[in-house]
């Protein structure tokens, strides 16, 4: 290890400790790369730290690197978990902070078994720089999928997200957020090699780096087709957290929200997550009247609960003004949120988290409206392409992408724009429009190109009127992951891994014949 890494980290006996927080530095320097920032640029360089850094390591101090690297990334580009838990969940906050970093030491073994994993094939092969390289980028790649997938998956901000912007952006209709995260991991791996004077693959690496820019720049982009025009009310209430659920509040919250959906003017309009606060069976017949008048002319999705005590409650989307009626529940729950995991109903209960055991939507379909299919999308479940890929296709695929979410309960900064980086990578993979009605924002129009056609300031109580343009088609992506699911990057990772063990085997026997 000492003879592969540079020299400021070997020049004295404190250099695996100063490894270990160049790493955790670097995992900090990582959450910079995401939004607000969009610094793509600084994702490669940070991953790039982290592979110069293990390249020699042994399989222990690989995994504390990848360890150190996961921790500063992941508390940093979490810690606003802590407003929800201390704030609103009235946990002490130095509890409440304990927690978030539990939770990002948690995701981080992920990448410390990975980064281990790469430093004991790396030892039984002994392969080649190039090999290296791609060794790299695979258990990068396997990482994020166990951290996406496992135990329901948590895979905010992943670090494909880094790239709406950039280069690699034109990667996502064809390879998706995993793939990108994988060719950042490549890009990383290959600047280590150029880099590390013990190295020095100056020519495989900087192939790789040229192959990779000269692909994204001539990989064609245009995959779907417009559908036309619809004029859309996204509705922005801003309701603190702390008074959505006060009782003395929720009239005076609930008349506000009806005035919004009076004065729009759009062909759809469309509420945030919850925007009332209550299951919908309990509001009062006089309101919902005055809700289906204001919705003749101009089709509603309002954000609620369905269902009763006995089968659970959904959040959910309930249209109003439309024949037939249409609703929409969230599928895709939050862990602690929305479900409770087994063994954790104590901790829930102690931050009393309203309606924090919900039950499940059970269907994909798109809503019909204004000459546009519409798929909702409930708040995290637009971190999730592989399991809404079945709308974007076939004869009643989606043409426009709905997001509705309340993040007030975990403030404005740095969360909002992370939300908003997730639709946008979605928009880029499926080549749909996207739009976002928020309780504090980001409240937003995308087009299939993820730029932002139209948005409300965060923060602030609004109605956007706006118009969206419909698309319709396949994306090579949406057409393999339907077909195969997240299968082709698990098996095309675990080959990467293997073939280079594989010719080592093989190889020692010749070596052997050779020196006898």
């Amino acid at each position: 290890m000492r003879k592969l890494l540079p020299n400021f980290l070997t020049s004295s006996k404190a250099a695996p400790r100063v490894a270990f927080f160049a790493a955790l530095l670097a995992g900090c320097l990582h959450t910079a790369a995401f939004a607000p920032l969009d610094a793509w640029w600084l994702q490669i360089l940070a991953l790039a730290g982290l592979a110069g850094l293990a390249w020699g390591a042994s399989p222990r101090w690989a995994a504390l690197l990848g360890f150190g690297f996961g921790l500063g990334w992941l508390s940093s580009g979490l810690w606003w978990l802590h407003i929800s838990m201390h704030q609103f969940g009235h946990i002490p906050w130095l509890l409440a902070a304990l927690a978030v970093l539990l939770l990002a030491a948690f995701l981080s073994c992920y990448y410390a078994a990975l980064l281990a994993l790469w430093a004991a094939l790396r030892g039984r092969a002994q392969p080649g720089p190039a090999q290296q390289v791609l060794m790299f980028a695979a258990i990068w790649l396997l990482a994020e999928l166990l951290r996406a997938t496992v135990f329901g998956g948590f895979p905010w901000i992943a670090s494909g997200y880094a790239h709406t912007v950039g280069p690699l952006a034109a990667w996502a209709p064809w390879v998706g957020i995993y793939g990108i995260s994988a060719l950042a991991a490549l890009a990383a791996a290959a600047l280590a090699a150029l880099a590390l004077p013990a190295v020095r693959a100056w020519r495989p690496a900087a192939a790789v780096l040229v192959l990779l820019a000269l692909a994204a720049a001539l990989l064609p982009q245009d995959f779907t087709r417009s559908t036309g025009f619809m004029k859309v009310s996204l509705l922005q209430p801003n309701v603190p957290q702390d008074q959505k659920f006060d009782r003395d509040r929720i009239d005076a919250n609930l008349e506000h929200l009806a005035q919004l959906i009076e004065s729009a003017r759009g062909q759809l309009v469309l509420t945030p997550e919850s925007v009332v606060p209550v299951p919908m069976a309990f509001l009062d017949p006089a309101y919902l009247t005055r809700l289906q008048a204001a919705s003749v002319d101009r089709p509603l999705l309002l954000g609620s609960f369905l269902g009763n005590e006995q089968d659970g409650f959904v959040n959910s989307l309930q249209s109003f003004g439309s024949l037939p009626s249409y609703s929409y529940g969230k599928r895709h729950l939050l862990p602690f949120g929305e479900f409770i995991p087994y063994g954790f109903h104590w901790f829930v209960r102690l931050m009393r988290i309203p309606m924090d055991d919900q039950a499940r939507g059970q269907h994909q379909r798109a809503f019909a409206v204004a000459g546009q299919r519409l798929r909702p999308l409930i708040c995290y479940e637009d971190l999730f392409g592989e399991d809404f890929v079945e709308s974007v296709r076939g004869p009643e695929a989606a043409t426009v992408l709905a997001n509705v979410s309340n993040l007030a309960w975990f403030g404005t900064a740095m969360v909002l724009d992370q939300h908003l980086q997730f639709s946008r990578m979605r928009a880029l993979e499926f080549q749909r429009p996207f739009i976002r009605s928020t309780n504090t924002g980001a409240t937003v129009v995308l087009d299939h190109r993820a730029e932002r056609t139209a948005q409300l300031p965060p923060g602030q109580a609004g109605l956007l009127e706006a118009e969206v343009e419909g698309r319709l088609g396949d994306t090579p992506y949406a057409r393999w992951l339907q077909a195969c699911g997240l299968w082709p990057l698990w098996l095309a990772a675990v080959a990467l891994l293997l073939i280079p063990v594989i010719r080592g085997r093989a190889g020692a026997p010749e070596a052997g014949r050779r020196a006898s």
